[in-house]
């Protein structure tokens, strides 16, 4: 039968009380159609199902589905009570010395006072790290995404995890830690909760008699800058360099004002280290200037 390896591990999901699906062979997707190509049949007679609903603990259901193709084996976080921290390897397009998903949640749990967890814990594919996490009594936890820190993703109800066992071109899901999931510390559970504090743009001191146009842009991008979210706010913050670099190039700006009020914008809501921002500030600038040279105004 092509699936009765990865039926042991879906049956070893059902059995801890997780609820799982079939996902696509050596794929992350679900099996089965989507709801914009949904027939509205079958199971789908009285609306679509989803992967969450159609999600089950019943032994005969997997054995039925895993020795019809080799699944991978999905697990709907939400019904199995489940909250799951997601550390993420970089992507292709991360600068260089950006901290991965694993540094910067060592790093979360350093500044709120707490030790890593230990809990249940999966290997993936590309090398990142699952940490399950029982949901609190009655809390319904959705996903995030780089709420906690970049490259630091959660899946609650509306989302699923790729199970142990189950593999893709990148490689294989590996358990790592066996042991129970523990319940959801706190602390972790404040910071997913918590109402984000509105944010306003540091105020704009200019050092020069810019144009309009200028002092716009600069406190423009001041302000992206200042409420850009944790996933963004390092890409946000690399664009207004280059922006900015074209009216230091011109002269309508001075490097150390952009460079001063990019920074301040950056520390409001800091996930990376001040040393950090000022380094995508200066390659930002460097690059614009050197790129727009050309265009300096006449003194």
């Amino acid at each position: 039968m092509p699936g009765l390896g990865l039926l042991a591990h879906a049956m070893a999901a059902a059995e801890r009380g997780w609820h799982v699906f079939p996902l696509r062979p050596r794929d992350k997707r679900p099996a089965g159609h989507g709801e914009r190509n949904c027939p509205g049949t079958g199971r789908c007679a009285t609306g679509h199902r989803t992967p969450e609903q159609r999600a089950t603990t019943d032994p005969d259901l997997l054995v039925a589905a895993w020795t019809h193709a080799p699944y991978n084996v999905g697990i709907a976080t939400g019904p199995s009570g489940l909250l799951v921290v997601d550390l993420d390897m970089l992507k292709a397009d991360d600068e260089e010395e950006t901290p991965d998903g694993v540094a910067n949640f060592e790093a979360l749990c350093e500044r709120a006072g707490h030790a890593v967890p230990l809990t249940h814990r999966v290997r993936t594919a590309r090398g990142g790290q699952h940490l399950y996490f029982t949901q609190p009594p009655g809390a319904r936890l959705g996903n995030t995404a780089g709420r906690l820190a970049r490259h630091v993703d959660t899946r609650g109800w509306g989302g699923y995890v790729v199970a142990p066992g189950s593999s893709t071109p990148d490689g294989t899901y590996e358990l790592l830690d066996s042991r129970p999931p523990v319940a959801l510390p706190d602390w972790l559970h404040t910071a997913l909760t918590a109402r984000p504090k509105p944010v306003q743009a540091p105020p704009v001191p200019l050092t020069v008699q810019s144009s309009r146009y200028a002092a716009a842009a600069l406190r423009g991008e001041v302000a992206n800058v200042a409420t850009a979210g944790d996933g963004t706010r390092n890409a946000t913050l690399l664009r207004a360099a280059r922006a900015l670099g074209r009216l230091v190039a011109s002269g309508d700006l001075t490097r150390l004002e952009v460079e001063q009020a990019l920074s301040s914008a950056a520390a409001g809501n800091a996930t990376e280290s001040q040393r950090y921002y000022d380094d995508v500030i200066r390659r930002g600038l460097d690059w614009s200037i050197t790129h727009n040279a050309g265009g300096r105004r006449a003194a």
